[in-house]
């Protein structure tokens, strides 16, 4: 029996990542390209996925199927001739309720030009077919369950630390989700002034763990990109201490099996081990574990899928969507 193919679209703030396949070792085509505007981002999304085997028929453009009016602009609608269902693992935040009038919108974000835009709607009007739709770090964290970090197991944590910082993950095997969905790069830690002065940059909250540990928020705090800073600089130290923080208010709270870290921030060699030793410091011994303990190198650990986790997520949205 032929095995269903899935288009896999991760909308992130900065660039979006498409895919057909559907498993790590079977991608059929990839693409990336910047976020810019709406129309001409999903634009590009779905010209990716019409083109590729199992994409929009070519002969349907142009001849008259009835256009469908949405954010991105006039989209003809057709059906695709094999894609078995799409998923959107996309940045936020969104309406996740399937109760609410603006399910599937991108909403009050600060992208600028991206605030309630029905991307849901769009990729639904282009392609009839059903359609997985939850956060990035939902749909990244749902990727390295299925195929990678988080294999066989039901409670975890994934967290991004880049453009912005964002957490998703398990509880008891399913995908975070309650009143809205998790916001863990805007829970608030302790700020001292005198250490770092930096006010934050979150629009919202100014000096939540977004705004003080992003990306952006280290590259303004030091005038230059976190991946142009020397692995001996000061930063290190100051962003392994807030997010390591954050997460020891994570794990007293949710109890996680695995926490998983990744965004481009984590690229810098020496972070991750130094946010393990000073995770250890904070806790003091309370969380009595093996994990915890002896192999805390087993229990924050990076995503095995790498940068293809978000992309990979959006692939096994796509197939829950279809069953």
């Amino acid at each position: 029996m032929k095995e269903p193919i899935y288009g896999g679209i991760e909308a992130g703030g900065t660039k979006f990542m498409c895919a057909i396949g559907n498993a790590p070792q079977n991608i059929l085509a990839e693409a990336h390209f910047p976020t810019t505007t709406v129309a001409d981002t999903l634009g590009q999304a779905i010209e990716f996925l019409r083109k590729q085997p199992g994409g929009f028929p070519s002969h349907l453009l142009g001849t008259g199927v009835p256009p469908v009016r949405h954010p991105a602009g006039l989209m003809p609608v057709g059906q695709p001739a094999e894609l078995a269902a799409i998923g959107i693992a996309a940045f936020g935040p969104l309406d996740l309720n399937p109760k609410s009038p603006f399910y599937g919108y991108i909403t009050n974000t600060p992208k600028p030009g991206w605030q309630n835009v029905d991307i849901l709607g769009a990729i639904r009007q282009a392609f009839p077919l059903p359609v997985g739709f939850d956060t990035d770090v939902n749909g990244a964290a749902l990727g390295e369950h299925r195929w990678g970090a988080a294999q066989g197991l039901d409670t975890f944590l994934y967290l991004t630390i880049g453009t912005g910082i964002g957490g998703g993950g398990m509880i008891g095997g399913k995908l975070m989700h309650g009143l809205l969905h998790p916001e863990m790069g805007h829970i608030r830690v302790p700020h001292d002034l005198k250490r770092d002065p930096f006010p934050g940059l979150c629009p919202y909250h100014g000096d939540c763990l977004e705004g003080l540990a992003s990306g952006p928020a280290i590259a303004q705090r030091w005038g230059r990109p976190a991946e142009n800073l020397p692995v001996d600089h000061p930063a290190w130290v100051l962003e392994a201490d807030y997010l390591a923080l954050a997460l020891t208010n994570l794990i007293c709270t949710l109890s996680p099996q695995r926490i998983i870290l990744g965004g481009g921030v984590m690229k810098q060699s020496t972070l991750l081990p130094a946010i393990r030793r000073r995770v250890q410091a904070l806790l003091n011994g309370y969380i009595q574990s093996v994990q915890m303990l002896e192999n805390i190198h087993e229990y924050i650990v990076p995503p095995q899928l790498g940068d293809r986790a978000g992309v990979m997520g959006a692939l096994a949205l796509a197939e829950r969507a279809q069953h």
